[in-house]
């Protein structure tokens, strides 16, 4: 079986089957790839898409959909002035509100215009029916009709739940366009930095073609046939997440290949063994993401779940593209690829003196103050975490305000400020008066009006308008309030939801992922690492390392979000996706390290083998890892802060895990401690001597590895 696997992994570098894979890719992409197109069509944008499953606010959407056939979502149009309202600002409102009524869901009718208590504004609302294609087409002819021929010093904006609805439609539309150009730049820019050749870059970047093809393709068929959740945010994060471990998979095996090439003439055999090598490596890092991100399942804010197992397919995708399709076009093309610097057989593989190797040997002479400074800088960034403001409102979700947020703070200046955007209640019918009377004693509501009902009038809606902005901490307490209130209603079987409902579900929801998602994406990480490191210590303290730098690039972020970026604080879903993201990329690089030092240990001794770890692949990970802060980096431009956070937050913990914690840290650890590392593995248990004494003696003329 063992033998099979080994035939099996270096398939890709035999010399008729490189073109049976060749071949086999190009007949897969050409029969599947019109479906990788199809992805938006099982894209899930209901209201539920990012709410956590089961929650009150989740059941109310449902409950609605018993209500009528199409759903009512109001756009609402606030007019304001510095002064009171006067004539030809109130005949302006009237003249809109006729041109409006076309536009109104069948059988429902545009407000009159509400005037506010100081006199500066009128409030109307236009009910769309939220089922229709024609939603965002209906909102961008009211926005129009509403900014057309206003009175000097009128402002006129346009919001409410259907204006907010098709602001964030729209930042996801540019969405995937915007992450695929941006992220293809970023990494054929740095592909062509990193092999300073002509050719050479072009190979990955067609393998992550490859893989980002079966990816959509793959994503589609489990969301059309096995129900896997699909969202627009997981969707657009997916191919940055291919692009980004994809790269990082071609660097190090296009590493070892060209290292056996200077060891073997035969192309077909170093890539053989650079498989053989290498693969357990790519195959512990791969296996490592895809199911820290599938652990996401475990939460309960859907679109988290989305995000784990989808970008879970992803990895997995991005794999298998970067063992079978990647080896085949370097051997079908040879040496020259390389060229200008073709690494010849018999010459020796690095120069003696790298940077790499100075480092090394800068960190063995003092080991203990080394890996001490290291935790000392990643604990002074981690403090800066201690009272991260969390949660964002409606308004500070964009890095520029769109017209819906405006609209939000124009009302809030004059009406209540969740006039725009009540709560909704809905209730049995036959208790609706009382659920009424008990909603309206409820402080920090403002009024409470009867909705509707179902077409079996068994169950009824009331419409609830608090005091407070319905993303405000005011308005989740009233929740709160409200929901103690009208459950209190026997027989009444009362639910609360609406916008502050949501946020309030999923603040709770995000808190109880925490606590789960957490332990379970570290204990699936040790097992890896014990798997492959046939040890206890060095799993431990690797992903202690890694869990302190998650720390330290969440402070070292939020130092950038309060006082360069300006962010108003960290969203909710942040520290979770951070966490998962940066553990499962973060820990890629020890796995790289530790596995080339775990062979070369066996070979020349634990202390020597550190350092020959170090040399040999630092000039990969550190190439990996800038690969990956780039991608990452490219969310930092999009409009939504949410993504701009998450793509900081990776960024800077994959540099950190890169240039301190992978350099420094691990590989000073690792000489403090000696064979103690490896304990109780086999390296714990061979005496030093024995290694050294085992060591082969290489005359002058065979290449050296290190």
């Amino acid at each position: 079986m063992k033998a099979l696997l080994k035939r099996l992994a270096g398939a890709p570098g035999g010399s008729r089957a490189k073109w049976l894979v060749l071949v086999g890719w190009l007949i897969v992409v050409a029969a599947l790839g019109p479906l990788a197109g199809k992805l938006g069509e099982v894209e899930e944008t209901g209201p539920n898409a990012f709410l956590p499953r089961g929650a009150e606010s989740a059941q109310v959407n449902t409950e609605l959909e018993r209500f009528r056939d199409d759903t009512l979502m109001p756009v609402v149009i606030v007019y304001s002035s510095p002064e009171a309202i006067d004539a030809a600002a109130a005949a302006k409102a009237e003249t809109d509100r006729t041109a409006f009524e076309p536009y109104a869901a069948q059988g429902e009718q545009v407000a009159p215009p509400v005037p506010s208590e100081d006199g500066r504004a009128l409030m109307t609302a236009v009910p769309l029916n939220s089922t229709e294609d024609s939603l965002t087409g209906k909102v961008e002819k009211i926005r129009q009709i509403a900014g057309a021929n206003a009175p000097p010093g009128l402002d006129v904006e346009v919001g409410g739940p259907a204006g907010s609805l098709v602001d964030q439609v729209a930042v996801f539309d540019t969405l995937d366009a915007t992450l695929m150009i941006a992220t293809g730049l970023v990494v054929a820019f740095l592909l062509l930095v990193t092999y300073r050749s002509p050719v050479l870059w072009l190979l990955p970047l067609l393998s992550v073609g490859f893989a980002a093809v079966l990816t959509q393709v793959s994503t589609y068929l489990l969301a059309k046939y096995a129900g896997l959740p699909v969202d627009p945010q997981s969707a657009g994060i997916l191919m940055v997440l291919v692009f980004g471990v994809g790269t990082d998979y071609a660097l190090l095996l296009i590493a070892r290949y060209r290292e056996e090439l200077h060891l073997h003439e035969d192309r077909h055999t170093a890539m053989k063994l650079a498989l053989r090598r290498s693969g357990p490596a790519i195959l512990a890092s791969a296996g490592t993401i895809a199911v820290g991100l599938a652990c996401l399942a475990l939460a309960d804010v859907n679109s988290s779940r989305s995000m784990g197992l989808v970008g879970a397919v992803g990895v997995v995708c991005g794999f298998l593209s970067m063992v079978t399709v990647l080896p085949a076009l370097l051997v079908i093309t040879g040496r020259w690829v390389f060229w200008p610097f073709v690494p010849a057989y018999g010459t020796p593989v690095r120069k003696a003196r790298t940077v790499w190797s100075r480092i090394g040997r800068a960190v063995a002479r003092r080991p203990r103050w080394s890996w001490m400074m290291s935790v000392a800088v990643t604990g002074v960034l981690a403090l800066s975490a201690v009272g991260i403001d969390m949660g964002l409102r409606q308004s500070e979700m964009f890095q520029t305000k769109p017209e819906s947020v405006v609209a939000q703070e124009r009302i809030s200046a004059h009406y209540p400020s969740g006039a725009s955007d009540p709560a909704t209640v809905v209730t049995d019918a036959a208790r609706a008066a009382e659920v009424r009377a008990a909603a309206g004693e409820v402080p920090g509501v403002a009024l409470v009006e009867d909705g509707d009902r179902t077409p079996d009038g068994d169950r009824a809606t009331l419409s609830v308008v608090l005091k407070a902005a319905p993303d405000s901490q005011a308005a989740k307490d009233a929740v709160d309030a409200l929901r103690t209130a009208v459950s209190a209603v026997d027989g009444a079987d009362a639910l609360v939801g609406g916008t502050a409902a949501q946020t309030l579900d999923t603040q709770r929801a995000a808190d109880r992922d925490l606590r789960v998602v957490i332990p379970a994406v570290l204990a699936v990480v040790l097992l890896v690492l014990i798997w492959l490191l046939r040890a206890l210590i060095a799993p431990v303290l690797l992903l202690a390392t890694v869990v302190l730098s998650y720390f330290a690039a969440l402070g070292a972020s939020n130092l950038l979000f309060e006082n360069v970026l300006g962010y108003a604080g960290v969203d909710w879903s942040i520290p979770l996706m951070g966490f998962v993201f940066l553990v499962a990329l973060g820990i890629d690089y020890n796995i790289f390290l530790m596995h080339r030092v775990k062979e070369e240990s066996a070979r020349l001794g634990c202390a020597r083998g550190v350092l020959a770890g170090l040399t040999s692949t630092g000039g990969v990970i550190t190439s990996a890892g800038v690969v990956l802060a780039a991608t990452f980096a490219v969310f930092a431009g999009l409009p939504l802060v949410t993504m701009a956070e998450m793509g900081v937050i990776v960024g800077l913990g994959v540099l950190l895990d890169t240039f301190l914690v992978r350099t420094v840290l691990v590989p000073a650890l690792a000489l403090d401690l000696g064979r103690w590392f490896w304990w109780p593995g086999r390296l714990f248990r061979r005496p030093a001597q024995e290694a050294e004494q085992s060591a082969p003696q290489r005359s002058e003329r065979t290449p050296e590895r290190v």
